[in-house]
C-alpha cells in the first residue's frame, strides 16, 4: 500500500471544543500541498466528548483516523502512539488546542523539501501564564547545566509542533524508554535539522492540563533520563561538606586550646541537622534514579490501546 505523503499526529485531551475546527484548518492547510494525507488523533483517555467527536469526523472522512488509549498516559506516550500508527513519508506533530496554528504546515513541508529531516518550530512569544513561562525558562537553565552533551540543549521557545521524516520516525520508534520527552529524543537522534518561527496563539477553549505538579514531574523525567550529573554532583558537594566540617573541627580544637572555647548544644544541634538534611537530600536523588531504573526494568508497554477507527 502506498504511503500518504503527510501524516498529522495530534494527541487529544480535553479538546472537544477545538477538534472540529482544528481538523478543518489542518485539511485546508495541507490541501495547498497535497491531497495525499492522513490525520491521526490519539485520544489520551480524555474525560470529555473528544473521542465521540473524533469518531464522527472519522466516519465522514476516511483520511481521519483515531486511536483511543485505555487511560491517560500523558502527551508524549500519546505522540509515540500516533507515530507508531501513522503511515506518512513525513509526520507533523501538533497539539489540537489551536495555540499552534496549522497554517505553518506548508512552511514546515517546504523546509523538509530543502533536505532537512527534522524541522522544529520556534515560538517568538509564548502565550502561557507568567508562572509557566518562568518555570519553563528555569527548567531549561537547569537542564542545560546538567547535561554534558550541549548539542542536546533545550530552548524554552521550541515546542512539540514539528515535522520529522520517515527515517526519523522509524528511529524514534526504536526507543524503549518507559518515560521520555519527545523533543529530547529528537535532539539525541541527530539528523539534519532546521526551524521556522511561528506565532503562539492564545488558548481559545479550556485551560492547559499541565499544572505545576505535572510540569515538575515532567522536568524530573527529562533530567533523570538524560543526565547522571546529579549523581556526580553528590560527590562534589559531599567532598566540600566534609572539607568544611574538617576545617571547622580544626578551628574548634584551636579555639579550645587558645580561649578555652567549648561549643554548646545549639551549634552541635545545627551541625547534626545540617548533616542529616544533606544526607537525606542526596539519598532522595539516588532513590530517584533507582526508582526510574525500577520502572524501566518492568518493561511495561508505553501505552495501551482501547479502541481504533480507520486504522
Amino acid at each position: 500500500m502506498q504511503r500518504p505523503e503527510i501524516s498529522v499526529v495530534t494527541p487529544a485531551y480535553k479538546s472537544e471544543k477545538s477538534i472540529e475546527e482544528f481538523a478543518t484548518r489542518v485539511i485546508n492547510s495541507i490541501s495547498s500541498i497535497t491531497d495525499d494525507y492522513e490525520i491521526v488523533f490519539v485520544n489520551d483517555a480524555s474525560p470529555d466528548n473528544s473521542w465521540d467527536i473524533i469518531q464522527k469526523l472519522a466516519q465522514n472522512n476516511t483520511k481521519i483516523k483515531g486511536v483511543s488509549l485505555s487511560r491517560n498516559f500523558g502527551q508524549h506516550p500519546a505522540i509515540f502512539c500516533g507515530l507508531q500508527h501513522c503511515q506518512g513519508n513525513v509526520a507533523i506533530v501538533i497539539d489540537c488546542d489551536l495555540q499552534e496554528d496549522p497554517k505553518y504546515i506548508p512552511q514546515l513541508y517546504n523546509k523538509y523539501k530543502e533536505g532537512f529531516d527534522i524541522i522544529y518550530t520556534f515560538k517568538e512569544n509564548r502565550k502561557h501564564a507568567i508562572w509557566k513561562n518562568i518555570a519553563t525558562k528555569l527548567f531549561s537553565y537547569v537542564y542545560n547545566y546538567l547535561i554534558d552533551n550541549k548539542s542536546l540543549s533545550n530552548h524554552e521557545s521550541v515546542g512539540s509542533y514539528s515535522l520529522i521524516s520517515r527515517k526519523v520516525i522509524n528511529e524514534f520508534l526504536r526507543f524503549k524508554d518507559c518515560q521520555f520527552h519527545y523533543l529530547i529524543i529528537l535532539r539525541w537522534l541527530g539528523f539534519k535539522s532546521s526551524y521556522i518561527k511561528i506565532e503562539h496563539l492564545e488558548r481559545k477553549h479550556g485551560k492547559s492540563s499541565y499544572n505545576f505538579k505535572r510540569l515538575f514531574e515532567h522536568a524530573l523525567v527529562a533530567i533523570v533520563f538524560q543526565s547522571d550529573k546529579l549523581l556526580r554532583l553528590n560527590i562534589y558537594i559531599g567532598f566540600i561538606t566534609a572539607l568544611i566540617s574538617f576545617i571547622l573541627g580544626l578551628i574548634i580544637i584551636l579555639l579550645y586550646f587558645v580561649k578555652g572555647f567549648a561549643p554548646g548544644w545549639p551549634s552541635l544541634f545545627v551541625l547534626i541537622l545540617f548533616a542529616t538534611g544533606t544526607i537525606l537530600f542526596f539519598l532522595g536523588i539516588v532513590g530517584l534514579y533507582i526508582g526510574k531504573m525500577f520502572e524501566q526494568t518492568k518493561q511495561r508497554p508505553i501505552f495501551v490501546i482501547d479502541k481504533k477507527i480507520n486504522v
